[in-house]
């Protein structure tokens, strides 16, 4: 299934959103992935805008859940009590959407986890095991999210990633776009991770940044690694709908 993320619509308010999504559903895409970011949280005051609008197409949906402000393994014990708190919440409104997958972000670091490493790890785990159990709980699929190269931010490798839910049953996310900017290690991934990805977040970069570019339009090699992703939802996370077009029809003729 090939969806779009709301990182392609540009309202400031949700009054848009269902004419936007009208719009994505004539693209053809089969699911829409909701970003539960400002201004558009999902929250108890939004989840009956999102519910109806995309049950007025009968369009299925993933979750992203809120990265900005977040931080599942802060040393601050508030300030990780807040953080997961979020996704917990995040989770159990996902529920009532029936959405397909939840995408996290890892924790990330600061400069008192950077001095103690083993410590932030321990943190980072215990944080992914909780929540891991409240998306069993809730029934939702729950995919940690490889990162772009960005010197706070964790498991930018496939090694690191591996590390952090070693032994929790959690899945994976697959960012082809965030490890275009590291390794672009697209095989070492699949080899290591991919009997654990849950969903995968596609778009395009010159490997410099995170530019969400769509496919084709930047350096990861999509005639090789297209083809190898595993059969699981796949968003396309560009910035507006032109750029969704470009994409899919890019992807549409290497998968013909």
């Amino acid at each position: 299934m090939m969806g779009l993320s709301m990182t392609a619509y540009g309202g400031a308010t949700l009054d848009g959103f269902e004419d936007w999504l009208g719009r994505t559903v004539e693209l053809g895409f089969d699911f829409v992935e909701l970003v539960s970011e400002w201004p558009h949280f999902l929250t108890r005051k939004t989840i009956g805008v999102f519910k109806e609008a995309t049950g007025s197409f009968n369009l299925p949906v993933t979750v992203h859940a809120p990265f900005s402000d977040v931080n599942i393994a802060s040393f601050n014990d508030r300030i990780r009590a807040a953080s997961l708190e979020i996704i917990r919440e995040t989770l159990e409104l996902s529920a009532e959407l029936d959405a397909m997958v939840v995408t996290i972000h890892p924790g990330h670091c600061s400069p008192v986890s950077i001095r103690n490493r083993g410590r932030y790890l321990g943190i980072h785990r215990e944080a992914l095991w909780r929540i891991a159990r409240w998306g069993e709980e809730y029934g939702i699929k729950v995919g940690v999210e490889n990162m772009p190269s960005f010197p706070i931010l964790d498991a930018r490798t496939p090694e690191r990633l591996a590390e952090i839910i070693d032994g929790i049953e959690i899945g994976v996310t697959f960012d082809v776009g965030h490890l275009n900017t590291t390794t672009r290690e697209f095989d070492g991934f699949l080899r290591l991770l991919g009997n654990r990805i849950v969903h995968v977040h596609l778009h395009d970069n010159s490997g410099k940044a995170d530019e969400h570019l769509p496919p084709g339009k930047g350096t990861v090699p999509w005639e090789e690694v297209f083809p190898k992703l595993p059969p699981v939802t796949m968003a396309l996370e560009v910035e507006s709908l032109s750029d969704a077009l470009s994409g899919v029809l890019f992807l549409r003729k290497i998968h013909r």
